[in-house]
């Protein structure tokens, strides 16, 4: 018997213009970071966007944002419609767990992405980011074919040597499965470490974005983060290439 909540999720996200899940093949990386970062310029940029926290075991984009996800209030009518957060239609784990431990595995996860997905009103929207868990697992896979064929996959990896051969394992499974990708951030890097690991794929390297000292400091002021010197540049060309 098929799950009725597979069949709930498309008309939830049939209002999104756009999808735009940002994954990782490891943490660390800054996924949370430049996903939230996106979507609070795209709302300031006029945008009528969204973001998603999907990272079930560390949901963490409210710490980037600088919010306790239990003062969030939410309207429930068939569904639940995210609070505007910052000018963001914002929804997490967080708001119903806050800051405590969440040790789901497996089909557990999957089942959470599913419920999540399946009950959240978004409305109309222009974009709609997703912070989706670290890694390469079939959960990654699943939730890629609940958001539909026409999401599109951000990638985020840093020079690191270990980043480097890991993201090229997420790469050659999203290829081969014909995942649409966008592109292809690299991270807290001053050059473009991995521009060969893009042309080898056909893949479009999008930006680097530098390591900025004083990024943990400001952690929880979006508009200070988007103030930061060379940082505000690259998420206007990553938004550019999404748009």
């Amino acid at each position: 018997m098929s799950d009725p909540r597979l069949l709930v999720i498309p008309r939830r996200l049939r209002g999104v213009r756009k999808i735009v899940a940002v994954m990782s093949s490891k943490g660390g990386v800054g996924k949370t970071i430049i996903a939230t970062l996106l979507a609070a310029r795209s709302a300031s940029r006029g945008f009528k966007t969204g973001l998603l926290d999907l990272d079930f075991t560390n949901p963490s984009t409210h710490i980037v944002l600088g919010i306790d996800p239990y003062s969030l209030e939410y309207r429930e009518e068939k569904g639940i419609e995210p609070p505007l957060v910052k000018g963001i239609r914002y929804m997490s784990i967080a708001l119903f767990t806050g800051d405590n431990p969440t040790p789901l595995r497996g089909e557990a996860i999957d089942d959470a992405f599913k419920e999540l997905l399946a009950i959240t009103r978004w409305g109309e929207l222009d974009l709609l980011f997703i912070d989706t868990p670290p890694g390469i697992s079939n959960i990654h896979l699943n939730l890629l074919s609940y958001l539909g064929d026409h999401t599109e996959i951000l990638l985020v990896a840093t020079p690191s040597p270990l980043a480097v051969k890991s993201v090229e394992k997420l790469v050659k499974i999203l290829v081969e499965g014909g995942y649409r990708i966008v592109g292809l951030v690299e991270n807290m890097s001053n050059g473009k470490k991995l521009e060969k690991l893009c042309k080898k794929y056909s893949l479009k390297h999008i930006t680097s974005i530098p390591y900025i000292e004083g990024v943990d400091e400001r952690m929880g002021d979006i508009n200070c983060l988007l103030n930061i010197k060379g940082l505000i540049k690259p998420i206007d060309d990553i938004i550019e290439t999404i748009i």
